[in-house]
């Protein structure tokens, strides 16, 4: 196959499958002009890392992944730690995000939203209260 076969099959731009493969990733054969010519190994790899991607694992732990992934003497302990880690990120995150939300949120209903000048939301931006 060939990088646009390979990246409309794999749901993946050409230009990340040139990325992975400059970083590592993927190791793709070459014809004697050059072309990448994949595999369906390759291809396979390719949808694991963009489900891997989708998850929003970093391209670290996409490769620490894809390694535990081709190794079967692995123990599914080391993929659940990681897994775990990232699911740890996702929740700090997500609280962050919240209380993002709670005081934006806060501001709005603070701010009238007239004529006035004198605008909580910009007061709180530039002094950091209410």
């Amino acid at each position: 196959m060939n990088i646009g076969d390979v990246s409309a099959r794999a749901g993946l731009p050409a230009k990340t499958i040139r990325y992975y493969e400059d970083i590592g990733l993927i190791r793709p054969k070459r014809t004697e002009n050059g072309y990448r010519v994949f595999s369906e190994t390759d291809l396979h790899k390719l949808a694991f890392l963009a489900r891997a991607r989708e998850l929003g694992f970093s391209i670290e732990d996409c490769r620490a992944l894809l390694a535990m992934y081709e190794d079967n003497s692995r123990a599914n302990a080391d993929v659940k730690t990681l897994a775990e880690a990232h699911l740890k990120q996702i929740d700090e995150k997500l609280a962050q995000l919240q209380s993002m939300r709670d005081t934006l949120s806060h501001l709005v209903h603070a701010c009238h939203g007239d004529d006035r000048p004198d605008c909580p939301i910009l007061r709180d931006l530039a002094t950091g209260t209410t």
